[in-house]
């Protein structure tokens, strides 16, 4: 249990920098729907997707091979520098093409008025694919507080400079107030781009970065070793491959989705509306992904300190137990208030035409989860080969789920082709990893609380309460009914003095 206790504890520190720190940013789609209709929001949706895509080319896999080779002290400096310095060309490079040919770009995207968006955004990726390595040096060197002051901060300068540009310099440029100011406010602000200065907001919010990070940068040395390289580089490609192919799984359907689905699908909605109602209703999904983003942060080099450990399976059981059980109970306390959330965060009618896709996405975050978990295998025995297998599956398996049902069932059909290649890469890992890595995971709980979780979601929405305040208590009293079957079911699993609480075996 102290070994669960210490596991918790980094994946808590963790998650103050990406669940506290994305929900503070995350009200900012409360600003962003009431002040833009979903057409104006739709490149954003677009280069966010294609920014997710390019970061794991930038990286290449170089974050897990950076754990495995600079494992011990002696090491971390000598490979951080070559890493590094790898990183900063590929990522130098590709946003440099991307910089210069931008007008094809945005041509290529279908919003060939966005060229100013496109060079931003090139900035952005460039700037993640870099520090991508410094932040993965504080998690080797088990520095939480710094990851998470860096990440916070990154996340409230971006709040702070969206508030500036999309209200303050609004209203002044409206002469709402501070008309003294209105000349200088006219030197870089335009109305006609006003979405676009999200994308900008960020850009500078990521440049703070190297400011924030600067011992990490100042006593690196730009080298570069083929012979160390090439090891790493081994090491790293089928990580590569299987990250291209895990981000095309997460992100596919946003990309493809203005090719696929037929115009007019949605009576009254363009295709453009269409994609920017489905981007922000994307959004009540993240949730769970970022407890997950949470988790993996800790649990890969706890996985990677355990590789020798004979006891190792039978903890990765238990680890795998509690992670279900954590994400099912937000699987569902998200979907029986869905109501109350689109009401808080998505503050245009228009956007909760899209609410039936969530409990969809967020099962799919949730099968990813628990592949996530169940990859260690693969890790740990150097035979990352599998990986890549089964992400390409689940990537092939995505493209042809959306190629065959977003015609049919629209942005509806892009969440659950997510969720069914997230439940086929799910079995595989399963599969393979019990033959080369056997892990006792308690299979039937897991079914058991998926299955129950579902029907009990499912059963909610077949009944509609348009009153919010008869809805949300009546959600709630379902949310604490399965809370507690929960706990009844767990109460010899609990700690000492919970389980004393329950009047359960204190052994």
């Amino acid at each position: 249990m102290s070994v669960l206790k210490k596991l918790a504890s980094e994946t808590a520190t963790y998650g103050v920098s990406t669940m506290l720190g994305r929900l503070l940013n995350y009200l900012l789609v409360i600003l962003h729907t009431q002040l833009f209709r979903p057409e104006q929001l739709s490149v954003q949706v677009q280069l966010y997707a294609y920014a997710g895509l390019s970061l794991v080319i930038y990286t290449f896999g170089m974050e897990t091979a950076y754990f495995r080779f600079a494992s011990k002290e002696a090491d971390r400096q000598r490979y951080y520098n070559v890493i590094l310095s790898a990183v900063i060309l590929v990522s130098v490079f590709f946003s440099g093409l991307m910089f210069v040919f931008a007008e094809q770009v945005a041509e290529f995207i279908q919003y060939p008025e966005d060229v100013i968006l496109v060079r931003w955004m090139s900035i952005i990726m460039a700037t993640d694919g870099i520090v991508s390595i410094p932040f993965a040096r504080l998690r080797l060197e088990k520095k939480g507080r710094k990851f998470v002051v860096a990440r916070v901060a990154n996340i409230l300068i971006n709040i702070g400079l969206n508030i500036f540009f999309l209200v303050i310099c609004r209203d002044i440029y409206q002469e709402k107030y501070l008309t003294s100011l209105k000349p200088a406010i006219d030197l870089f602000y335009d109305p006609a781009i006003a979405p676009g200065y999200i994308i900008l907001a960020n850009l500078i919010a990521n440049l703070a970065f190297f400011w924030l990070l600067r011992r990490e940068f100042l006593d690196f040395r730009f080298v570069f070793s083929f012979e160390i390289f090439k090891p790493v580089w081994v090491y790293a490609f089928p990580i590569l491959i299987m990250n291209l192919a895990a981000v095309t799984n997460y992100l596919f359907d946003r990309m493809a989705l203005q090719y696929l689905l037929p115009e007019g699908f949605y009576a009254g909605r363009t295709t453009k509306e269409a994609i920017g109602i489905y981007g922000q209703c994307f959004k009540l999904s993240i949730f769970m992904n970022l407890a997950i983003q949470a988790f993996k942060y800790a649990a890969e080099p706890f996985f990677f300190s355990k590789a020798e450990d004979k006891n190792a399976p039978p903890v990765f059981a238990e680890v795998m137990k509690w992670f279900i059980i954590i994400c099912v109970v937000m699987w569902v306390g998200i979907c029986l208030n869905l109501d109350l959330l689109a009401e808080l965060f998505l503050r245009k009618e228009i956007y909760h035409e899209g609410l039936n896709v969530v409990p969809w996405l967020l099962l799919g975050f949730l099968f990813l989860g628990i592949y996530y978990n169940l990859a260690a295998w693969f890790k740990l025995t150097d035979k990352t080969q599998y990986g890549t297998y089964i992400t390409i599956t689940g990537a092939a398996s995505t493209a042809a789920l959306n190629f065959f049902l977003v015609p049919e069932l629209g942005y509806l059909g892009c969440a659950i082709a997510f969720a069914g290649s997230g439940f086929l890469m799910m079995s595989l890992c399963y599969y393979f990893g019990q033959k080369f890595y056997p892990v006792p995971y308690q299979v039937g709980s897991a079914i058991g609380y998926i299955v129950a979780a579902g029907a009990l979601i499912y059963g909610s929405s077949l009944f509609t309460i348009s009153n919010l305040w008869i809805a949300v208590p009546y959600h709630m009293l379902l949310f604490a009914v399965f809370m507690v079957g929960a706990i009844l079911v767990e109460k010899d699993s609990l700690p000492l003095r919970f389980r004393r609480m329950l009047g359960s075996r204190a052994d």
